[in-house]
């Protein structure tokens, strides 16, 4: 049986003295979508920052294609293919959209993977290739987010962890960051996709973890809770 892309086994990470995840357990398949939901406070940033290495969890494994990557650094855990679309976007704004996509090149891990290129995330997304020369601080915050997507597939990931790509944007571009993710899904690409957007995730998702107050109180495919909308009525309090 081939290996989870992503795995956190049994999880604490704390900030400070505050507890902020307890005991959590989820598995992103090799090839698939997994969508991690739940409320603001839920503790999905924090799970992302513990499988980027940014964040040190006290206990429990993360295992990236089989490998234990616990105690290592994020650039270590980077340069095994993972790539992260942050929160807020956090483009660089005083460099120009080339810039930004050049600073993160890198050869893919693995043979036979799509290769990202400046050219294929320019034919990707037409209005970066447009604005090449452009200060990212000029950008408006779909153009940026489109940026902030196209930094990491220039790392030329296996696993893209993308944390509320839809966060503040209008509805047709909301539109737009959904088919580029069903693109990339459809070429292969393992994805986490943390989302406030439920019917966006649940479009897009084959499976589904949900988090409320740091723990794990649901995983399974994402069609369970599209037949069965208690669950989600139960733990996010919608629909």
């Amino acid at each position: 049986m081939a290996p989870s892309a992503l795995s956190l086994c049994e999880i604490d990470a704390y900030y400070g003295d505050s507890h902020v995840l307890q005991q959590v357990s989820f598995a992103a398949g090799e090839g698939r979508l997994l969508g991690l939901i739940g409320r603001n406070g839920a503790g999905k940033t924090t799970a992302m920052n513990v499988a980027v290495g940014l964040l040190s969890p006290r206990a429990g494994a993360v295992e990236v294609f089989g490998t234990d990557v616990s105690r290592l650094p994020p650039e270590q855990i980077a340069a095994r293919g993972v790539a992260l679309v942050p929160q807020g976007r956090r483009v660089f704004r005083s460099l120009t959209v080339r810039e930004n996509l050049s600073v993160a090149a890198r050869a893919p891990v693995a043979v036979g993977k799509t290769m990202w290129s400046l050219d294929t995330v320019f034919e990707m997304f037409p209005r970066l290739a447009e604005r090449r020369h452009q200060l990212a601080s000029l950008l408006s915050g779909g153009e940026q987010q489109m940026l902030a997507i196209g930094r990491a597939l220039m790392s030329n990931p296996r696993l893209l962890l993308m944390d509320e790509p839809s966060e503040g944007l209008a509805p047709q571009i909301v539109a737009d960051v959904g088919r580029t993710i069903a693109r990339l899904k459809g070429e292969g690409l393992s994805i986490v996709l943390v989302e406030q957007n439920i019917k966006l995730t649940l479009e897009l998702a084959d499976d589904i973890a949900i988090l409320n107050s740091g723990r794990v109180v649901f995983t399974g495919a994402a069609r369970e809770i599209k037949v069965n909308d208690a669950i989600v009525s139960q733990h996010l309090g919608v629909f």
